[in-house]
């Protein structure tokens, strides 16, 4: 049986820590924040041992750790990734695998060397309504891929959390480009079999921040309660007093560095092309997806939510909306009428059942036939699509995806 651990103790954590448990796995955990672990050792069955992260190397050799699960700050995950690799470990990532090109070029350098495995936790890979698109587009249905138009939308109760915890910091983050459409991009690659050649960006903070448009609506719709969550309570309102780390911060407050209003036009080794928009601050959060190829063209309407609730709490569950959605997929071939592709009820939890999917195939030794854990090559596909259109926001300019790292 592997032996596993993981660093950084989150909310995020949760999920993989009680599918480590289950498979009798989980060997020590490593914070940089005590009061946070410890808080994850009440909820174990059994606690474990606890280590400073500065001392992840010692914790792996300790504890004759296999495999490290990393779901710390995004900024921190190339150090660990790699402290890993080097102590003869395997890695299972939260995305992003980084958020820079010279740190992705130091992980794909440690797998190289090391001969270990790095894999990235695209959940999305493992929604159910996700392999239905992957299938037909595989099988030729739609033909040859032309070009693909993606519109993901966040809600103002979800995308408003990316702004008042630590993904507002661009230096932290790599901004939503990086840690949110990251997995959309993954999608992408994934769906047409292809890689991202040149990347072009435009976008901009519209809604959120000091001089957000968002300020003139109801301000106590934004502001988070983290005592009304007694789990939210227990990792964050009273481990805040080690660390400082606040993770109700007010979105309309300065210091934020990312945007909330992004386009993107991505060119393909397949010679297909992508425009892709995020928007952050929608009245209802889901996502579009309508591919063209020669044969005809897919269209996918994803609504997780129809609304906001004003009376709802100002965070939903991680991949779970309490208002009512839909999900329609349907073909439309050339000469014949189009057709709506039959869907299996929507899971209205962790993003469609897909988080329970994945970690039955990373932890739990499930079988997968459509082969969907990503590499650290997928990992750095999605991540430098990110990058190259971060570049672009800045140079005004097309960023050629192999500029930024020399492999």
């Amino acid at each position: 049986m592997r032996r596993i651990a993981l660093i950084g103790t989150g909310s995020r954590a949760e999920m993989f820590i009680k599918a480590a448990t289950e498979n009798g796995q989980l060997v020590a955990l490593a914070d940089v924040n005590q009061a946070r672990m410890d808080v994850h050792n009440g909820w174990l069955p059994e606690p474990v041992p606890t280590y400073q992260a500065a001392d992840l190397r010692r914790m792996l050799a300790a504890e004759k750790v296999d495999e490290l699960i990393v779901t710390s700050v995004d900024s921190t995950h190339a150090d660990h990734i790699v402290t890993a690799l080097e102590a003869g470990c395997d890695v299972i990532t939260e995305k992003p695998m980084t958020v820079d090109a010279p740190s992705c070029e130091r992980i794909l350098d440690a797998v190289e060397r090391t001969g270990r495995r790095v894999q990235v936790a695209f959940n999305y890979r493992f929604n159910p309504v996700h392999e239905v698109v992957r299938t037909l587009l595989a099988r030729g249905e739609i033909g040859e891929i032309g070009s693909v138009h993606f519109e993901w939308l966040l809600d103002v109760r979800h995308g408003a959390d990316y702004f008042r915890r630590w993904h507002r910091d661009k230096a932290t983050s790599g901004g939503l480009l990086v840690h949110k459409s990251g997995h959309h991009f993954d999608l992408v690659n994934w769906w047409l079999g292809a890689a991202p050649v040149e990347v072009f960006a435009s976008g901009r903070l519209f809604f959120y921040g000091d001089q957000g448009r968002g300020r003139a609506l109801p301000q106590d719709r934004f502001a988070l309660d983290l005592t009304a969550d007694p789990r939210l309570e227990a990792l964050y309102e009273r481990p805040s007093a080690v660390d400082g780390y606040r993770r109700d911060q007010d979105v309309f407050a300065p210091g934020v560095t990312i945007e909330d209003d992004l386009a993107v036009l991505v060119r393909y080794d397949t010679g297909a092309t992508m425009t892709y928009h995020l928007t952050a601050y929608a009245p209802w959060e889901g996502y579009r997806l309508m591919v063209n190829g020669s044969r005809g063209r897919l269209e996918l309407e994803v609504i997780e939510s129809d609304h906001v609730s004003p009376d709802a709490s100002a965070m939903v569950k991680h991949g779970a909306s309490p208002e009512s959605g839909s999900v329609t997929l349907t073909i439309r071939p050339y000469w014949t009428p189009p057709y709506a592709v039959e869907l299996q009820p929507v899971d209205r939890e962790g993003h469609g059942g897909a988080d329970k999917r994945m970690t039955g195939v990373l932890l739990g030794g499930q079988t997968d036939p459509m082969n969907r854990s990503a590499t650290a090559r997928d990992g750095a596909l999605a991540l430098l699509t990110g990058l190259a259109a971060n570049q672009s926001l800045r140079d005004a300019a097309p960023v050629r995806v192999d500029t930024l790292i020399k492999e």
